[in-house]
């Protein structure tokens, strides 16, 4: 089949390519999108948690995203429910005009990090192959447009080097660059990446979010959850600010301000620049902005 064609989905369906797109139209779309957890031995709507309510959300094409907020406010969870794995209780999300569904392959994720032992035999180039036909039924039979768009992806992580040595073996900066090239291998039309920066030094994050932007460059919307937003603030297009008290969802200076903060968090937040670097004080956390890791 050729690799510009509809390709067919896991569960049989057909997906239109990422670079056959419309110009302009979202790429993602969430609309009066709540989730909410039931209490432990209890159901109905008067007992449980919300995490958020009435996010509405557009994403355009080439757009970054940051997401953030405390731990608890759903961050990875919306990205399960735009991965289709997690049912919202009200309000839709759609890709590219159609509803959300499992296995997606419009969609790439770079989940949050953890660290492969060195007894993992597997190489670089296997595990960005696993990008292309992990969610193929039967044998996964790679063809020579498999092998052409995982050399791609690799060289486009920056990532050549890597590819023959065993997983196990390479830092966690190296690990980071190929799980994106898996993310990427198909080309999607949206890229989530769950905290790809974390635990990385700054030669590392610089490294992953130059090689994020050159995606956006492609046309890739990004989603972004961030434990520090200071590494990507220059890249950043708007911020989804999930907390305790609501969302909100802006520029950098619409969102990142004391008063905004304050009222998510129901206390006092001061929010401090220095030097083109945001950091969040006087809250309930004392976070460097912004203390976040997923936790549902």
């Amino acid at each position: 089949m050729d690799e510009h064609e509809p390709r067919g989905d896991r569960h049989g369906g057909v997906v239109t390519p990422a670079g056959s797109r419309p110009a302009g139209a979202a790429v993602l779309s969430i609309r009066g999108a709540s989730l909410r957890f039931a209490a432990p031995g209890h159901h109905g709507p008067r007992h449980g948690r919300d995490l958020w309510t009435d996010l509405d959300l557009e994403v355009a094409p080439g757009e970054l995203i940051a997401i953030l907020g405390p731990n608890g406010a759903g961050k990875t969870t919306l990205f399960r429910a735009i991965l289709g794995a997690q049912p919202l209780s009200a309000g839709e999300i759609r890709l590219l005009g159609d509803p959300v569904r499992r296995g997606d392959r419009r969609i790439g994720a770079v989940p949050q990090q953890r660290i492969f032992p060195a007894s993992v035999p597997m190489l670089g180039r296997d595990l960005v192959t696993l990008g292309r036909t992990g969610t193929r039924l039967g044998l996964p039979i790679t063809r020579r447009a498999d092998r052409d768009a995982v050399t791609a992806a690799i060289e486009a992580a920056g990532a050549t080097a890597l590819a023959d040595r065993p997983i196990g073996s390479l830092s966690g900066g190296e690990q980071q660059r190929l799980r994106l090239a898996q993310a990427i291998v198909d080309e999607p039309a949206l890229l989530l990446a769950d905290e790809p920066l974390s635990s990385l030094d700054l030669g590392h994050q610089r490294a992953i979010v130059e090689l994020i932007d050159a995606q956006r460059a492609r046309g890739t919307a990004v989603l972004f959850i961030a434990h520090d937003v200071n590494p990507i603030l220059a890249s950043v297009d708007r911020i989804l600010y999930l907390a305790p008290a609501g969302h909100r969802i802006g520029t950098s200076a619409e969102v990142l301000r004391s008063a905004v903060l304050s009222d998510l968090y129901g206390a006092h937040v001061d929010v401090v620049r220095v030097h083109d670097r945001v950091f969040v004080v006087g809250g309930p956390d004392d976070h460097h902005h912004a203390e976040l890791t997923e936790e549902e």
